[in-house]
């Protein structure tokens, strides 16, 4: 049978508002953020050329990998720039307390 599961990733108090987190979960790599009151987590390999996307420059919304620049919304992971329908993953983030979790699929 296969799902999702939640996952502990970090503490809130350790994600700086518009700073970019890498966290890795059963051997993927996902980066999350802090905008604001809330937290995203997407994808954090590139699918271009395998930029981390951790080490990328974040502007309001949009991520923009470190190597070419391809620019991701951090909330759906769609590529919007240059916009030829690429995608990360894009992950459901829960906080309780001081705890932030990300759903990821079962293994």
């Amino acid at each position: 049978m296969t799902g999702a599961r939640e996952v502990r990733v970090a503490a809130l108090a350790d994600l700086a508002a518009g700073a970019l987190r890498p966290v890795e979960v059963d051997g993927t790599r996902i980066v999350l953020v802090r905008v604001g009151d809330a937290v995203h987590a997407c994808g954090g390999v590139c699918p271009h050329r395998g930029g981390w996307l951790s080490e990328g420059k974040l502007s309001g919304m949009r991520l923009a990998c470190p190597l070419h620049g391809w620019i991701f919304d951090i909330r759906s992971g769609q590529c919007l720039f240059p916009g030829r329908g690429a995608r990360v993953s894009s992950y459901r983030v829960r906080i309780d307390g001081d705890s932030v979790f990300v759903e990821v699929p079962a293994p």
